[in-house]
């Protein structure tokens, strides 16, 4: 199919860098450190027929795969960055991190 007689050429406009390149290895994350991200705290999974789940109630109790004491797992967006504590902050929980996953495995697991 061949494009019609009046159509034109599209152009686009150039831009120019006008900051310093950057040396090799480096990284410029200007761009990027306003960027929202959602941190998420995991207690611990259990893994349940519907069937239970239907019969859930006000006061059950679910049995969790962690055992208490055990340290907290950190997200980022979906993806495991820390492990940590619960600690209370005027008087609202957080969480004190105790091992951070490092940079190079967390771009790995992006992968």
């Amino acid at each position: 199919m061949s494009p019609p007689n009046d159509a034109e050429r599209a152009s686009f406009q150039t831009f120019e860098d006008s900051a310093e390149p950057l040396a090799e290895g480096d990284v410029n994350l200007d761009m990027i450190l306003d960027v929202p991200v959602t941190l998420s705290l995991e207690v611990g999974r259990a893994r349940v027929p519907i069937r239970n789940l239907l019969q859930l109630n006000q006061g059950s109790v679910v049995e969790l795969d962690r055992a208490a004491g055990e340290s907290l797992d950190v997200y980022a967006n979906g993806t495991l960055i820390a492990h940590g504590e619960v600690v209370v902050v005027n008087e609202k929980f957080g969480i004190r991190l105790t091992d951070v996953v490092s940079p190079a495995e967390r771009i790995r697991k992006l992968r």
